[in-house]
Protein backbone atom coordinates (compact mmCIF):
# COMPACT_ATOMS: atom_id res chain seq x y z
CA UNK A 1 0.00 0.00 0.00
CA UNK A 2 1.40 3.38 -0.95
CA UNK A 3 0.78 6.33 1.34
CA UNK A 4 2.30 8.82 -1.01
CA UNK A 5 0.87 12.34 -0.92
CA UNK A 6 1.60 13.99 -4.25
CA UNK A 7 0.73 17.46 -3.00
CA UNK A 8 3.17 17.15 -0.09
CA UNK A 9 5.95 16.31 -2.55
CA UNK A 10 5.00 19.13 -4.93
CA UNK A 11 4.85 21.64 -2.09
CA UNK A 12 8.27 20.68 -0.73
CA UNK A 13 9.89 20.71 -4.18
CA UNK A 14 8.51 24.14 -5.04
CA UNK A 15 9.19 25.53 -1.57
CA UNK A 16 6.17 26.18 0.65
CA UNK A 17 5.25 29.81 1.19
CA UNK A 18 4.49 29.15 4.86
CA UNK A 19 8.14 28.17 5.31
CA UNK A 20 8.52 31.87 6.20
CA UNK A 21 9.36 31.56 9.86
CA UNK A 22 6.81 34.07 11.18
CA UNK A 23 3.91 32.42 9.38
CA UNK A 24 5.05 28.93 10.32
CA UNK A 25 5.39 29.91 13.99
CA UNK A 26 1.88 31.37 13.97
CA UNK A 27 0.42 28.11 12.66
CA UNK A 28 2.39 26.00 15.12
CA UNK A 29 1.29 28.18 18.05
CA UNK A 30 -2.36 27.71 17.04
CA UNK A 31 -1.91 23.95 16.85
CA UNK A 32 -0.20 23.81 20.26
CA UNK A 33 -2.94 25.96 21.81
CA UNK A 34 -5.77 23.84 20.43
CA UNK A 35 -4.00 20.57 21.28
CA UNK A 36 -3.55 21.73 24.90
CA UNK A 37 -7.17 22.89 25.12
CA UNK A 38 -8.51 19.58 23.82
CA UNK A 39 -6.20 17.13 25.62
CA UNK A 40 -4.54 19.03 28.46
CA UNK A 41 -1.15 20.67 28.85
CA UNK A 42 0.89 17.56 29.73
CA UNK A 43 2.91 16.59 26.65
CA UNK A 44 3.46 13.10 28.04
CA UNK A 45 -0.28 12.43 28.28
CA UNK A 46 -1.38 14.29 25.14
CA UNK A 47 -0.07 12.76 21.87
CA UNK A 48 -1.35 15.59 19.68
CA UNK A 49 0.34 18.19 21.87
CA UNK A 50 3.55 16.16 21.96
CA UNK A 51 3.64 16.04 18.15
CA UNK A 52 2.96 19.78 17.89
CA UNK A 53 5.68 20.65 20.41
CA UNK A 54 8.19 18.35 18.72
CA UNK A 55 7.47 19.97 15.35
CA UNK A 56 7.83 23.44 16.88
CA UNK A 57 11.20 22.56 18.40
CA UNK A 58 12.41 21.03 15.15
CA UNK A 59 11.64 24.40 13.54
CA UNK A 60 13.61 26.28 16.21
CA UNK A 61 10.64 27.87 17.98
CA UNK A 62 11.77 29.36 21.32
CA UNK A 63 10.66 27.44 24.42
CA UNK A 64 8.99 30.57 25.83
CA UNK A 65 6.64 30.69 22.83
CA UNK A 66 5.82 27.01 23.23
CA UNK A 67 5.12 27.33 26.98
CA UNK A 68 2.87 30.37 26.50
CA UNK A 69 0.87 28.57 23.81
CA UNK A 70 0.39 25.56 26.10
CA UNK A 71 -0.74 27.79 28.98
CA UNK A 72 -3.21 29.63 26.76
CA UNK A 73 -4.65 26.33 25.63
CA UNK A 74 -4.88 24.87 29.14
CA UNK A 75 -6.45 28.06 30.51
CA UNK A 76 -3.53 29.24 32.65
CA UNK A 77 -3.26 32.32 30.46
CA UNK A 78 -6.01 34.21 28.67
CA UNK A 79 -6.07 33.55 24.93
CA UNK A 80 -8.08 33.37 21.72
CA UNK A 81 -10.51 30.45 21.32
CA UNK A 82 -9.85 28.69 18.02
CA UNK A 83 -12.39 26.47 16.30
CA UNK A 84 -11.24 23.47 14.25
CA UNK A 85 -12.97 23.18 10.85
CA UNK A 86 -12.36 21.31 7.58
CA UNK A 87 -13.37 22.78 4.23
CA UNK A 88 -13.66 20.61 1.14
CA UNK A 89 -14.00 21.23 -2.56
CA UNK A 90 -12.73 20.72 -6.07
CA UNK A 91 -9.99 22.35 -8.10
CA UNK A 92 -9.49 22.50 -11.88
CA UNK A 93 -9.77 19.13 -13.59
CA UNK A 94 -11.82 17.66 -10.75
CA UNK A 95 -8.97 17.57 -8.23
CA UNK A 96 -10.20 16.94 -4.67
CA UNK A 97 -8.98 19.34 -1.98
CA UNK A 98 -9.28 19.48 1.80
CA UNK A 99 -8.19 22.45 3.95
CA UNK A 100 -7.94 21.97 7.71
CA UNK A 101 -8.46 25.26 9.52
CA UNK A 102 -8.11 26.77 13.00
CA UNK A 103 -10.10 30.00 13.19
CA UNK A 104 -11.52 32.45 15.71
CA UNK A 105 -14.12 33.64 13.18
CA UNK A 106 -15.75 30.90 11.11
CA UNK A 107 -17.86 33.28 8.98
CA UNK A 108 -14.82 35.31 7.91
CA UNK A 109 -12.73 32.25 7.20
CA UNK A 110 -15.30 30.33 5.14
CA UNK A 111 -15.87 33.42 2.99
CA UNK A 112 -12.13 33.83 2.39
CA UNK A 113 -11.56 30.14 1.64
CA UNK A 114 -14.48 30.09 -0.83
CA UNK A 115 -13.00 33.14 -2.56
CA UNK A 116 -9.62 31.37 -2.94
CA UNK A 117 -11.29 28.33 -4.52
CA UNK A 118 -13.28 30.46 -6.97
CA UNK A 119 -10.35 32.73 -7.83
CA UNK A 120 -8.42 29.76 -9.24
CA UNK A 121 -11.23 27.94 -11.03
CA UNK A 122 -12.32 25.69 -8.18
CA UNK A 123 -15.42 25.44 -6.02
CA UNK A 124 -16.14 24.65 -2.40
CA UNK A 125 -18.44 21.73 -1.70
CA UNK A 126 -20.51 20.44 1.18
CA UNK A 127 -18.91 18.76 4.17
CA UNK A 128 -18.00 15.19 3.27
CA UNK A 129 -17.95 15.72 -0.50
CA UNK A 130 -14.30 14.64 -0.83
CA UNK A 131 -13.31 13.49 2.68
CA UNK A 132 -14.20 9.90 1.81
CA UNK A 133 -11.37 9.89 -0.74
CA UNK A 134 -8.70 10.32 1.96
CA UNK A 135 -7.23 8.41 4.89
CA UNK A 136 -5.31 10.03 7.76
CA UNK A 137 -1.77 8.66 7.71
CA UNK A 138 1.66 9.48 9.07
CA UNK A 139 4.24 10.11 6.35
CA UNK A 140 7.96 10.14 7.14
CA UNK A 141 10.14 10.93 4.10
CA UNK A 142 13.79 9.84 4.19
CA UNK A 143 16.29 10.99 1.59
CA UNK A 144 17.83 8.07 -0.27
CA UNK A 145 21.31 9.28 0.68
CA UNK A 146 20.43 9.00 4.39
CA UNK A 147 19.74 5.29 4.64
CA UNK A 148 19.98 1.90 3.00
CA UNK A 149 16.49 0.68 2.06
CA UNK A 150 16.79 -2.68 3.84
CA UNK A 151 18.05 -1.07 7.04
CA UNK A 152 15.36 1.62 6.92
CA UNK A 153 12.63 -0.96 6.38
CA UNK A 154 13.92 -3.06 9.29
CA UNK A 155 13.93 -0.09 11.70
CA UNK A 156 10.59 1.32 10.55
CA UNK A 157 8.63 -1.94 10.50
CA UNK A 158 10.04 -3.03 13.86
CA UNK A 159 8.81 0.28 15.31
CA UNK A 160 5.28 -0.25 14.00
CA UNK A 161 5.25 1.30 10.50
CA UNK A 162 2.78 -0.07 7.95
CA UNK A 163 4.99 0.22 4.89
CA UNK A 164 8.06 1.77 3.29
CA UNK A 165 7.71 2.89 -0.32
CA UNK A 166 10.06 4.24 -2.98
CA UNK A 167 8.72 7.59 -4.27
CA UNK A 168 11.62 8.40 -6.59
CA UNK A 169 13.77 10.92 -4.72
CA UNK A 170 12.99 9.53 -1.28
CA UNK A 171 11.85 6.54 0.71
CA UNK A 172 8.55 7.21 2.43
CA UNK A 173 7.55 5.50 5.65
CA UNK A 174 3.79 5.12 6.08
CA UNK A 175 2.27 4.79 9.54
CA UNK A 176 -1.06 4.83 11.33
CA UNK A 177 -1.47 8.25 13.03
CA UNK A 178 -1.09 6.74 16.50
CA UNK A 179 2.22 5.08 15.50
CA UNK A 180 3.72 8.17 13.86
CA UNK A 181 5.71 9.50 16.82
CA UNK A 182 7.14 6.13 17.84
CA UNK A 183 8.25 5.29 14.29
CA UNK A 184 9.76 8.71 13.71
CA UNK A 185 11.65 8.52 17.01
CA UNK A 186 12.95 5.04 16.19
CA UNK A 187 14.19 6.12 12.76
CA UNK A 188 15.92 9.19 14.17
CA UNK A 189 17.28 7.10 17.05
CA UNK A 190 18.91 4.85 14.46
CA UNK A 191 20.79 7.88 13.16
CA UNK A 192 18.62 8.29 10.05
CA UNK A 193 17.60 11.87 9.22
CA UNK A 194 13.97 12.53 8.26
CA UNK A 195 12.57 15.53 6.38
CA UNK A 196 9.12 17.15 6.49
CA UNK A 197 7.50 14.32 8.46
CA UNK A 198 3.79 14.90 9.07
CA UNK A 199 0.42 13.37 9.81
CA UNK A 200 -1.77 14.28 6.86
CA UNK A 201 -4.72 13.21 4.75
CA UNK A 202 -3.52 10.84 2.03
CA UNK A 203 -5.66 10.21 -1.07
CA UNK A 204 -6.72 6.69 -2.03
CA UNK A 205 -6.41 7.62 -5.72
CA UNK A 206 -4.94 10.57 -7.62
CA UNK A 207 -6.11 12.81 -10.47
CA UNK A 208 -3.52 13.80 -13.08
CA UNK A 209 -3.66 17.36 -14.42
CA UNK A 210 -1.46 19.15 -16.95
CA UNK A 211 -1.20 22.52 -18.68
CA UNK A 212 -3.43 25.34 -17.41
CA UNK A 213 -5.26 23.00 -15.04
CA UNK A 214 -1.97 22.10 -13.36
CA UNK A 215 -0.94 25.75 -13.15
CA UNK A 216 -4.24 26.88 -11.62
CA UNK A 217 -4.35 23.92 -9.24
CA UNK A 218 -0.88 24.65 -7.85
CA UNK A 219 -1.78 28.34 -7.39
CA UNK A 220 -4.99 27.34 -5.60
CA UNK A 221 -3.21 24.94 -3.27
CA UNK A 222 -0.40 27.39 -2.56
CA UNK A 223 -2.81 30.21 -1.72
CA UNK A 224 -4.75 27.94 0.61
CA UNK A 225 -1.47 26.88 2.28
CA UNK A 226 -0.55 30.54 2.67
CA UNK A 227 -3.82 31.51 4.38
CA UNK A 228 -3.26 32.43 8.03
CA UNK A 229 -6.08 30.18 9.28
CA UNK A 230 -5.18 27.09 7.23
CA UNK A 231 -3.07 24.57 9.12
CA UNK A 232 -2.63 22.09 6.28
CA UNK A 233 -3.96 21.22 2.84
CA UNK A 234 -4.49 17.80 1.30
CA UNK A 235 -5.19 17.02 -2.34
CA UNK A 236 -5.31 14.06 -4.70
CA UNK A 237 -3.57 16.02 -7.45
CA UNK A 238 -0.85 14.31 -9.48
CA UNK A 239 1.26 16.57 -11.67
CA UNK A 240 3.76 14.91 -14.05
CA UNK A 241 7.41 15.65 -13.32
CA UNK A 242 7.94 17.63 -16.53
CA UNK A 243 4.94 19.83 -15.69
CA UNK A 244 6.21 20.36 -12.16
CA UNK A 245 9.64 21.41 -13.46
CA UNK A 246 7.96 23.90 -15.79
CA UNK A 247 5.87 25.36 -12.98
CA UNK A 248 8.83 25.50 -10.60
CA UNK A 249 10.81 27.50 -13.14
CA UNK A 250 7.96 29.95 -13.73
Amino acid sequence: MSGHSKWSSIKHKKGAKDAKRGKLFSKLIKEITVAARMGGGDVNANPRLRTAVTTARENSMPNDNIERAIKRGSGELEGVHYEEVSYEGYGPGGVAIMANVLTDNRNRTVSEIRRVFEKHGGSMGAAGCVAWMFHKRGLIPVDKTAADEDRLMEVALDAGADDVTDTGDTFEIVTAPESFEAVKAAVQGAGIAVTNAEVTMVPQNTVSVTGKDAEHTVKLLEELDDHDDVQNVASNVDIPQEELERLSAA
